[in-house]
């Protein structure tokens, strides 16, 4: 281990949390920043516009079984989808256990991170009483999400009604009621805004571009994931004309309900996982309607060539891939396709900076997050070597996923969860640490298996506890 080892996490989210703790179980001094007052980035609920947190119903979209972190499984009370305060709670608890709340410096912003000629970090940030401070660190965990600058479409002509991004939305209230709203998007936020919307607006139209698969959240009575995790063995081409079949069947063909059909295999895009959508279209009370052309006042124009009037307009068309603490010379993922990094987290060019979450599974990030962070800490106490050519690995990534995604910059840092997992496992074994088979909670009535769950080696998992929610 390199002498006066310091580590930097910016984030206190569910990814920066398993960074610290980590860090913490190797020995390494740690300092989280936060800027906000609780653990859980995004699954902190705030009221307040301007602010990313999930909206006032949200409920997990991945199962609880496929969302712990493997050596800290949610309360057995927990239903198979938790609501967002209890995930909150979850992660309150993980920090407190760990003792990584000790770490954390809560109300501090980090403004500016650069690269020293030694190859350090100077970190400047503002305090709680807006006091501007900068220290040094020799390693840097970038744990701030992929979730918070929204990215606005852009149509010809303006719109002088409500126009607002999923970014904004935290439940439907009573300026809702009524109103004629539509939701652009066809993923996770813009079915979950367009069924919120329906149960208080006076009618909801859903504007897609693109073909999307629906895919609800439990398929022959168990959660989705449990059930496809089932044949993550099976060649790629046979679990997605698997999951085509078991889609058709117990949808039937998109036509019936006014959408597009998908041309590409499921698994190619990354699905909406929604058990309500198709049910509210069927029943009226959701309209799909294609692409928009143009905006006139308080009229849409949609590319079939057909006018609508509303009050409301939410765009859920998703977020750039932003650092606005890096200078965009040094680190610019704006505009990317894929993301340009080894395992989705180290930078060819500084051997010393691991994002640690910045990835899209389809699945759970922070279960992964805690992989990555654990290989980050091998590395930085010297036990774990790179590949030589870093720029060679990282293009033979790209060239080379497990699941080849349609859909461009949507997909910059999507990944096959399962494959992602096995190429991160293979990391970690290299150092001695074997994490052994998937969590055994998704196997027989999703009971625990802890000797399955808990890595071996250097970085061996503390005892399990349960939560008191």
């Amino acid at each position: 281990m390199k002498a006066n080892q310091r580590v930097c996490v910016i984030g206190a989210g569910p990814s920066g949390i398993t960074a610290a703790k980590n860090c913490l179980e190797a020995g390494l001094p740690v300092v989280v920043f936060e800027k906000n007052d609780k653990v859980g980035g995004n699954w902190v609920f705030n009221s307040k516009t301007g602010h990313s947190s999930v909206y006032e119903n949200t409920h997990i979209i991945s199962s609880k079984v496929w969302s712990e972190y493997e050596d800290y499984p949610m309360p057995e009370d927990y239903p198979d989808y938790p609501k967002h305060s209890q995930l909150q709670a979850y992660f309150e608890s993980y920090a407190k256990h760990f003792g990584v709340y000790d770490e954390i410096r809560f109300h501090h912003t980090v403004q500016h991170v650069s690269r020293l000629p030694n190859g350090n970090w100077q970190v400047e940030f503002l305090d709680a009483n807006g006091q501007k401070h900068q220290e040094t660190f020799t390693a840097l965990m970038v744990s701030n999400g992929h979730h918070w600058d929204p990215k606005y479409p852009e149509f010809k002509g303006k719109f002088t009604g409500k126009m607002m991004h999923s970014h904004d939305f935290k439940g439907v209230t009573e300026e809702w009621r009524g109103k004629e709203v539509l939701v652009i998007g066809g993923g996770n936020s813009a079915c979950d805004v367009a069924v919120e919307s329906a149960r208080i607006a006076g009618a909801v139209k859903l504007s897609m571009r693109s073909p999307q698969w629906f895919v609800p959240k439990f398929i022959f009575g168990q959660p989705t994931d449990v059930f496809a995790a089932r044949s993550k063995w099976l060649p790629r081409r046979i679990r997605q004309h698997s999951l085509k079949a078991v889609l058709t069947l117990m949808q039937g063909s998109y036509k019936k309900y006014g959408l597009p059909e998908n041309t590409c295999l499921p698994l190619e895009n990354h699905p909406t996982a929604n058990s309500d959508l198709l049910d509210f279209i069927r029943h009226g009370r959701i309209k799909p309607r294609p692409g928009i052309k143009s905006l006139d006042g308080g009229v849409v124009e949609f590319t079939d060539g057909t006018r609508e009037r509303f009050d409301i307009i939410c765009a859920c068309t998703g977020f750039w891939t932003t650092f606005p603490f890096f200078d965009e010379s040094m680190i610019n993922f704006k505009h990317v396709e894929k993301v340009p990094l080894y395992r989705k987290m180290m930078h060819a060019d500084y051997p010393n900076l691991y994002f640690i979450g910045l990835f899209q599974p389809i699945g759970c990030i922070w279960p992964l997050a805690d992989y990555q962070a654990k290989l980050a800490c091998q590395e930085i106490l010297g036990n774990y070597q790179r590949p030589y050519d870093m720029h060679a690995a990282i293009q033979h990534e790209i060239d080379h996923p497990h699941f080849k995604f349609e859909g461009g910059q949507r997909h910059a840092v999507e990944v096959d969860y399962h494959g992602h997992r096995n190429d991160l496992k293979a990391e970690l074994k290299k150092v001695g640490i074997d994490i052994g088979e998937a969590p055994e909670g998704v196997k027989k009535n999703y009971k625990k298996f802890p000797s399955k769950y808990q890595p071996k080696g250097p970085a061996k998992a503390k005892p399990k506890l349960s939560l008191t929610a």
